[in-house]
């Protein structure tokens, strides 16, 4: 049995699950086969990124499976090289081209890149690109409320979606405040952290415990509760279902209050802060 996912709206009246597939890693023939299996599951909504060199594999799942293409959502990204104008659009074509699709969903500016100060460049390429039809939704990735500031001021157009690094380590809640205000979707990436981390997290052992639910289904259900959107990875058919299986339960005011508890404010997984970080 499918699960029956919620659907969230966006600021231009594109709808999105409220959880997707990550693929960051899932390439070749194994790549397909698992992301062909989280479809198959009952995710709809698929990410993936130019410099994840496997858009091709997504296509290739999306070819292998038997939902209809207009019941996915289809995510790739713009990477920091190709952030001029020009390259942008290239780019954008290419991965198209790279995945034989006719369009993305959505299509995300990967990183700012501020040293370079070229994104608001990219982002007139992906106005462009959605007016011409190959993009329904346009967004950014790891954007600090400056660049989403800068964003608007030059172009009057606001970002559907900012993909951030958000988990129980690293909640972003200044962030998360900031979209809520200017009706900006939060997704979430590396939603689980890293793994031996959070599997030995007590308080959130505890909750799990309470609910009868697994350490992962606690933390993708808070996310849901935050009102973000994760995108968990696996390549396992049985952990992709226990991914998907969290909308028959929830998470009280009390829990969340422990789980906002956990943060750092040195949280990131990997130190790649947006506003120095430059991504290639």
């Amino acid at each position: 049995m499918k699960e029956s996912i919620p659907e969230l709206t966006l600021n231009d009246g594109l709808t999105l699950p409220a959880i997707g597939f990550g693929t960051y890693k899932l390439n070749g023939n194994e790549g397909a086969t698992a992301i062909n299996s989280a479809i198959d599951v009952g995710y709809r909504l698929i990410d993936t990124a130019y410099n994840y060199e496997n858009e091709g594999t997504v296509g290739e799942a999306i070819r292998r499976s038997t939902v209809p293409r207009n019941e996915l959502r289809i995510t790739s990204k713009l990477p920091g090289r190709y952030q001029e104008y020009k390259k942008a659009v290239t780019a954008i074509q290419e991965s198209l081209y790279r995945a034989n699709l006719d369009y993305y969903d959505l299509y995300l500016i990967h990183w700012p890149n501020p040293k370079q100060g070229l994104y608001p460049e990219a982002w007139q390429a992906l106005i462009d690109a959605k007016k011409w039809g190959l993009i329904r939704s346009i967004g950014v990735c790891n954007f600090l409320p400056e660049h989403l500031e800068q964003l608007e001021k030059e172009t009057g157009v606001k970002p559907s979606i900012n993909q951030i690094e958000l988990h129980p380590f690293f909640n972003q809640e200044d962030q998360r405040r900031f979209h809520q205000q200017n009706n900006i979707k939060t997704q979430s990436w590396s939603p689980l952290a890293r793994v031996t981390d959070i599997l030995e997290n007590e308080t959130i052992s505890h909750i799990a415990s309470q609910h009868n639910k697994s350490v992962s289904q606690v933390i993708l259900r808070w996310h849901y509760q935050l009102g973000s959107i994760p995108i968990p990875k696996s390549s396992s058919p049985e952990r992709q279902h226990e991914n998907l299986s969290i909308f028959d339960f929830s998470l009280n005011e009390t829990e969340m209050a422990m789980m906002a508890e956990l943060t750092n404010p040195n949280g990131r997984l990997k130190n790649q802060d947006p506003a120095t970080y430059e991504e290639f």
